[in-house]
């Protein structure tokens, strides 16, 4: 009997996996379909049923076409990256006759090739004439947040494969170019068929050196140099890993006083606040190694984070992130809302404009795709920015345990005292205007209270959380 009844290929964006993939079909027997569990779509973007499943049968059950995937004639696999439905990880992971295929690049490359990627349009080339090209600006805290993900990533796939006493067959992205180990990769898989060459359909789209492809190569240098790639000073931690969110830190310009913003909380005020309390703007895009140069630097220092009420930041959340089509809006969760879950909106932007009886049933709508997705029982990711509170302050932990946990509604007070814990005089609280309110008065009731303590019962319990009630009178 065969060692494998299928495949994997775990990969992220940007590092080969279209043309691994092809390579892959050019073998006798083998078929790769695709990223068979993109949340937004089912293989390609051209959503073709794979196998006799579409979206809506994937979707309702996942393990289903992952199992017709394993019994279909052949060696059939797929592609799965890190933000693919989570409900697969662990079915992938516990099957050892499920072959894993890691595909890895450098991840300067993969930022760069994204970045130019998204700033073109082009994802794909076959013809080389047709090629455009782009050179990006270097955003440090963007791949800061990029480098993060991907060792995030590479260290649950090889916890997953130690624990199950399993092992994967690793590829870099310059390995592709080697058909003696793509045809290594055939007799690992335990097929007969073999490369003669490799499949050239699709071309390299970002020939030539890095400094080529960024404007601001000397900057990009200087960040570079300043991130501790193997974490010297790191205290040894055999707790389960959680992801903490430090490039979005912000601290006093002086004063050692270091904010750990919660998404979808009041993150501008804060940030005005902490502005106005130094008469300078914060300092901000922090990495782990910068940090703790921070906290060294500043001896008696102290952190705060700040709580908001479950209806008010899951409100926030859906105007900010779906309703929304702007700056930091989720287009393609909005559309799979819309497509997939029956959010009833429309597929132009319509925040401001959605009249209230329609924008209750949206986010009635809205707190029960959380309480799913919480849940894991949906093929989108959780997403830091409707995430529990707790998860976030735990996950938050294992680089900084915030002094001071305070509430948004008592800011007013409780700014001044942690000031005065540093022997400052606090600015006053302004909270920053916000149009939301009195979209949630609108059409906040008992209903709207109940649905919203059902998917975060566990931030009510752990905090205290009474009833909404308005900020702002």
């Amino acid at each position: 009997m065969p060692e494998f009844d299928s495949f994997v290929v775990l990969a992220e964006m940007r590092t080969g996996s279209n043309f691994l993939e092809a390579n892959l079909n050019a073998l006798d027997g083998v078929r790769c379909h695709g990223e068979a569990f993109n949340p937004h779509f089912i293989g390609s973007p051209q959503d073709a049923p794979i196998l006799g499943f579409d979206r809506t049968a994937r979707d309702a059950d996942p393990t289903a076409l992952l199992a017709r995937l394993r019994a279909a004639p052949g060696l059939n696999g797929f592609r799965y990256f890190g933000d693919h439905d989570p409900r697969l990880f662990a079915p992938i992971m516990d099957e050892p006759r499920i072959a894993k295929i890691v595909l890895t690049r450098n991840p300067l490359d993969s930022y760069v090739s994204h970045r130019i990627a998204a700033a073109t349009g082009q994802w794909k080339l076959t013809d080389a004439r047709h090629a455009r090209a782009a050179r990006i600006r270097f955003e440090p805290e963007g791949f800061e947040a990029h480098l993060q993900r991907l060792q995030e990533t590479q260290i649950r796939i090889m916890g997953a494969l130690q624990r199950r006493g399993q092992t994967a067959f690793y590829v870099d992205y310059a390995d592709l170019q080697d058909v003696d180990v793509l045809n290594g990769l055939a007799a690992w898989l335990g097929v007969t068929g073999r490369l003669e060459t490799l499949d050239r359909g699709l071309k390299k789209q970002n020939p030539g050196p890095i400094t080529d492809k960024v404007e601001n190569v000397e900057e990009m240098q200087a960040a570079l140099a300043r991130i501790d790639r193997f974490d010297l000073h790191r205290t040894p931690n055999f707790e389960p890993r959680r992801g903490a969110m430090v490039p979005g830190y912000i601290a006093a310009a002086t004063t050692g006083l270091l904010c750990l913003p919660l998404t979808s909380g009041p993150e501008t005020a804060l940030r005005h606040w902490l502005e106005a309390l130094d008469g300078a703007p914060v300092r901000e895009g922090f990495t782990q190694k910068t940090l703790r140069d921070w906290r060294r630097a500043h001896p008696g220092h102290r952190s705060f984070a700040v709580l908001r009420h479950p209806v008010a930041r899951a409100h926030a959340a859906f105007c900010d992130r779906i309703l929304s089509t702007g700056p930091g809006s989720y287009s393609e969760i909005r559309k799979t809302l819309r497509h997939r879950h029956g959010l009833p909106i429309d597929a132009a932007a319509n925040g401001p404009d959605l009249d209230p009886a329609r924008h209750r049933a949206a986010f009635l709508q809205f707190a029960g795709f959380l309480k799913a997705n919480l849940g894991g029982q949906t093929a989108i990711r959780v997403d830091a920015a409707w995430a529990s509170q707790s998860a976030l302050l735990q996950g938050a932990a294992s680089v900084e345990s915030p002094d001071a946990v305070l509430r948004e509604a008592e800011l007013a007070r409780d700014l001044s005292w942690i000031a005065a814990q540093l022997g400052r005089e606090a600015p006053p609280w302004r909270p920053a205007p916000d149009p939301q309110e009195a979209a949630l008065v609108a059409i906040y009731d008992a209903e709207v209270e109940r649905a919203i303590r059902t998917v975060y019962a566990r931030d009510y319990d752990r905090f205290g959380f009474g009833d909404w009630q308005p900020l702002r009178g």
